[in-house]
C-alpha cells in the first residue's frame, strides 16, 4: 500500500510542486493585498482628516474676515466723513446765511458723493480683506502642517502684521482719489439738477447709473488701484526696507496685486458694487411710498415710479445713508456683500490657492 501510494506521488511530483507553489503565492498574494488595504485606507483616513482640518480652518478664518470688516467699517466712515463733511454744511444752513442756495448745492455734491464713495469702499473693503485674509489664511495653513516644521515661515506675524498694514492705502490715498473722481461725476450728473426739480426713484435711479458709468469707465485707473499701490517704490515703503520679513512682505504685496488685476476679481468686486447699489436703492425706496390714502398711486402697476420728491428733501435722506452702509453692526446692506455667493466661491478659490504646497501646484 504504501509502495503505491509512494508511487503515485512519484508519477504526479511535478503536479504537488505546482499545486504547493501556487497555494503559497496565494497566500502571500493575499497578505500583500490586505497590506496594500490596510494601507490605502490608512492613506485616505489621513487624507480625509487633513481635508476636514483644511476645510474647518478655512471656515474660521472666513468669520475672521467677517469680523475684521466689520471692524474695519468704523474708520472707515470717519475717513469719508472727514473730508466730506455734511454735517458743518447743515449747522451752516440752521444760520440762514446769506449765501444759502450755494451752501445747498453743496450740500447737495457732498451727501451724493459721500454716500456712492461709502458704498465704492465699502464693497471695496469686503472684497481686498477676503483676498489679504485668505492669502495669509492659506500660508498660515501650510505653515502649521505636520510637513512644514522645521522650515522657515511663510508667513510669520511681524510679516502678517506689515502686510496687512496695507489696507491704510485704502483707507488714505486710495479713498482720497475716489472721492475726487465721484465728486466729480456727481458734479457732472446732478451739478445742473435744481433743488426744486421733483424726482422719481426711478429717475434717482438712472442718476446713479450715469455716475457710476463715469467712475467705472470714464476713469483712466482701474478700480482695484484704489485698493492697493501699485508702483514698486510704494510696495518697498509700505514693507519697509530690505530684512528677510520684508521681502517676505513684498511678496504678498506683489501676490495680492495679482489677485487684483485678475478677472475673476473684477467680476466679485462687480457683483458687489451692482448689490450695494441695490441694496442702497431698497434703502432709498422707504421715503418713496405712496402716502397711505393714496389709493391711486398705490394701486399702479410700478408705484415707487410714481411717486416724486423735490431734490431738496432727498437731499437729507441720501445724506444719512452712511450710517448704514457703514455700520460696525451687521445691517442688511454688509450682510449682503458677507454672504454673496461670489465673494464665498471666490474666497475659497484664493485660500485653496495659497494652502496648497507648491510642489502640488507644479
Amino acid at each position: 500500500m504504501f509502495s503505491s501510494a509512494w508511487n503515485f506521488v512519484k508519477r504526479h511530483k511535478r503536479k504537488f510542486i505546482f499545486a504547493g507553489a501556487l497555494v503559497g503565492g496565494v497566500y502571500f498574494l493575499g497578505k500583500y493585498a490586505q497590506k496594500k488595504i490596510r494601507e490605502l485606507q490608512e492613506k485616505e483616513a489621513t487624507e480625509y482628516i487633513a481635508q476636514a482640518r483644511r476645510q474647518f480652518h478655512f471656515e474660521s478664518n472666513q468669520r475672521t474676515c467677517n469680523m475684521t470688516v466689520l471692524s474695519m467699517l468704523p474708520p472707515l466712515r470717519e475717513a469719508i466723513v472727514n473730508q466730506l463733511n455734511s454735517e458743518s454744511l447743515t449747522a451752516l444752513l440752521k444760520t440762514k446765511p446769506a449765501n444759502k442756495l450755494e451752501v445747498w448745492e453743496d450740500l447737495k455734491i457732498i451727501s451724493f458723493t459721500r454716500t456712492i464713495v461709502a458704498v465704492y469702499s465699502t464693497c471695496m473693503l469686503v472684497v481686498l480683506l477676503r483676498v489679504q485674509l485668505n492669502i495669509i489664511g492659506g500660508y498660515l495653513y501650510l505653515d502649521n502642517s505636520v510637513g512644514k516644521n522645521g522650515t522657515t515661515p511663510l508667513a510669520p506675524p511681524d510679516v502678517q502684521q506689515q502686510y496687512l498694514s496695507s489696507i491704510q492705502h485704502l483707507l488714505g490715498d486710495g479713498l482720497t482719489e475716489l472721492m475726487t473722481v465721484v465728486k466729480k461725476a456727481v458734479q457732472n450728473s446732478l451739478g445742473g439738477v435744481s433743488l426744486k426739480q421733483s424726482l422719481s426713484l426711478l429717475e434717482l435711479e438712472q442718476q446713479l447709473s450715469w455716475i457710476r458709468a463715469e467712475v467705472e469707465a470714464g476713469s483712466e485707473r482701474s478700480l482695484s488701484w484704489y485698493l492697493l499701490a501699485d508702483d514698486e517704490n510704494a510696495l518697498a515703503d509700505q514693507a519697509c526696507g530690505l530684512t528677510e520679513n520684508d521681502v517676505l512682505t513684498i511678496r504678498l504685496l506683489n501676490e495680492t496685486r495679482d489677485m487684483l488685476d485678475s478677472p475673476d476679481f473684477t467680476t466679485v468686486l462687480n457683483a458687489c458694487l451692482n448689490r450695494g447699489f441695490s441694496r442702497l436703492l431698497d434703502n432709498l425706496a422707504e421715503f418713496f411710498r405712496p402716502p397711505p390714502g393714496d389709493s391711486a398711486t398705490s394701486c399702479a402697476p410700478d408705484s415707487l415710479s410714481a411717486v416724486s420728491l423735490p431734490l431738496a428733501k432727498i437731499i437729507p435722506i441720501i445724506n444719512g445713508q452712511i450710517n448704514t452702509i457703514c455700520s460696525e453692526t451687521p445691517s442688511h446692506f454688509v450682510q449682503d456683500l458677507l454672504l454673496n455667493d461670489q465673494v464665498k466661491e471666490f474666497a475659497a478659490n484664493v485660500y485653496e490657492t495659497f494652502s496648497t504646497p507648491q510642489d502640488l501646484q507644479k
